[in-house]
């Protein structure tokens, strides 16, 4: 029999492995009545992440609108009006883990007056669930939900093809469904789009594999949420560290709260406050479990710093090498929340991390048409409409990107009497002119970042209609590119010009007809593991084969999201 120590470190030791399994937050997406509830309700089930007591209410209760024994979309609708209504009205949040991982989810209303819901629900997701019903097909709330989930750069989507059994379970609805949907997103910022065909009622494809799809090859639902990548902040970024509140409980110490929204902080760090300009250095890192020799983000901590400087809620501590942009004039997406419509020049709160102040919209550039993605000119935003505005502020703002960073990149407008969330923004540009306040060189990740994608080298056989192709399918996809024909460039010139592309952020298709073990080691000491080699057996594929191939390696080489910055130290000139 174990003693009691041993067992207790036992336990330890398996709440300290609990604690550190990866977390993927996702939401789900889609039109009204395409099964959202119901399909989280039967992953739940099938997971085994539903409490005895909560399966016990649900199959107590007289509502119940499926054709089993249980309604599964009762586990996540818990409102009485949702239960009666058989819709979703608010975001819910349910928790479950497996072996692999621990998932928050966030399953969000379909109906189009609750679009600001769904907004909410995915502002913090890596990965959405996007829903099909398929016996309708796409409908205008689902591409509405996609372009959403888009503007808040979700970088992975999985596409549940869903009530498979209403449609014989038939391959050729879902592979037209696939296609339609991948045409869709074509043009949106997507890292990975995964389809898979369900049935949330029946179980299929959920949790374990449907012998019903056996022309499906792919992951089932749980297999793809345990697999997919997870981007979580990188304390590689530039640190940015908005003051919360000030901490002074006597006279010896004063201390300045808040979440580090990137990057990350060491004592005897220099850091700048602004809006002031004054540098200081960081003295301590104080936490309630005792001080820090590093914190990161998303930590939640207290800086106490070496010199007396004059900060409180609303300003915040930022890298000196690589400051944010300091303005009072942007371009943002915006997503409409009120009733009321927006329009121009009226007074607004906009509240942008712990920074509060007044702002108007200045020009509304043009609204987002959901049924065909196409810009249409407007004079006002509705409620759910999507356009890209041009805002002005009172006082100026710290902020990065929304593609760079969510925290310094997203920001909401308030309605100033009744204090009600009106619009949600994520900023794309500065409009008030060039900012000088960064003198440092440009990075290889700063160029890797402007681009989307990170430099590679692909060695191609020397055919000019391949070379078109491959060049024109990378161009299509928003890659930047370069091609050169090694046959003509002298070998003594060969290693500075693929240096210098290489520190352009450029894709280099490289052909040579014969490649020497001398131009392979020249082009394998500039590129590294980015060097992919498809001149093999090229005889015997076709250009389309090749160019696709390609496109798949090239799809390696995106930047994923805002905090993506997997491969950062490795890009050197």
């Amino acid at each position: 029999m174990a003693s009691v120590p041993a067992v207790h470190e036992s336990f330890k030791q398996f709440l300290q492995a609990d604690m550190e399994k990866e977390l993927l937050r996702f939401t789900t997406a889609g039109s009204v009545d395409d099964g959202k509830s119901t399909l989280i309700g039967r992953l739940l089930y099938d997971a085994k992440g539903v409490y005895e007591d909560q399966l016990a209410s649900v199959k107590k209760s007289r509502v119940n609108r499926s054709s089993g024994p249980i309604d599964f979309s009762l586990l996540t609708d818990g409102l009485r009006v949702e239960r009666e209504q058989g819709i979703t009205i608010d975001v819910a949040y349910r928790y479950f883990a497996t072996a692999r991982r621990k998932f928050i989810i966030a399953d969000t209303p379909g109906h189009e007056q609750y679009t600001r819901n769904m907004a909410t629900g995915a502002s913090t997701a890596s990965l959405a669930v996007i829903l099909l019903d398929g016996s309708k097909g796409l409908l205008p709330q689902t591409r509405r939900h996609t372009y959403i989930a888009s503007l808040l750069g979700i970088p992975n989507i999985l596409v549940a093809v869903n009530k498979m059994d209403l449609v014989g379970y038939s391959e050729t609805t879902f592979l037209r469904l696939q296609e339609e949907f991948l045409s869709l997103v074509e043009l949106l910022n997507f890292s990975l789009v995964q389809c898979v065909p369900v049935s949330a009622l029946e179980g299929d494809n959920i949790v374990d594999r449907s012998a019903r799809t056996d022309w499906y090859s792919g992951p089932t639902l749980l297999e793809h949420l345990e697999a997919v990548p997870v981007q979580t902040p990188s304390a590689l970024s530039a640190f940015r560290f908005p003051i919360q509140s000030v901490i002074r409980p006597d006279s010896a110490f004063r201390g300045f709260a808040g979440q580090i929204a990137a990057g990350s902080i060491r004592p005897e760090d220099t850091v700048v406050a602004l809006p002031s300009g004054r540098t200081t250095r960081v003295q301590s890192i104080v936490t309630f479990d005792g001080d820090l020799e590093q914190a990161a983000a998303p930590q939640s901590i207290t800086l106490k710093l070496q010199d007396e400087i004059d900060l409180s809620r609303g300003d915040m501590l930022v890298s000196p090498s690589r400051p944010p942009v300091v303005s009072n004039r942007f371009s943002a997406s915006m997503v409409w929340l009120d009733e009321q419509p927006l329009r121009k020049d009226v007074g607004y709160l906009l509240k942008h991390t712990t920074r509060q102040v007044k702002a108007r919209v200045t020009d509304i550039t043009h609204r987002i048409d959901i049924n065909t993605l196409a810009q249409k000119p407007a004079s006002e935003l509705t409620m759910n409409a999507i356009a890209l505005v041009q805002v002005e502020t009172t006082a100026p703002l710290f902020f990065d990107p929304y593609a760079l960073n969510r925290a310094t990149g997203s920001f909401i407008l308030l309605d100033p009497l009744s204090n009600a969330t009106v619009g949600a923004g994520m900023i794309r540009e500065d409009l008030a002119g060039p900012q000088f306040s960064n003198w440092q060189p440009v990075s290889a990740w700063e160029r890797a970042v402007r681009h989307g994608h990170r430099p590679g080298v692909f060695l191609l056989p020397n055919r000019v209609s391949l070379a078109d192709t491959a060049e024109r399918a990378l161009f299509e996809k928003g890659f930047a590119s370069i091609l050169i024909n090694g046959d003509q460039i002298p070998a003594a010139y060969l290693p500075s010009l693929l240096a210098s592309v290489w520190s352009a952020g450029l894709i280099v298709l490289f052909t040579a007809e014969k490649p020497t073990l001398q131009l392979l080691d020249v082009l394998e000491r500039v590129a590294g593991s980015s060097l992919f080699d498809l001149s093999a057996d090229s005889d015997r594929r076709s250009r389309e084969d090749i160019a696709a191939h390609m496109l798949s390696r090239a799809g390696t080489l995106r930047i994923g999201g805002p905090f993506d910055d997997s491969g950062k130290e490795s890009i050197n000139v």
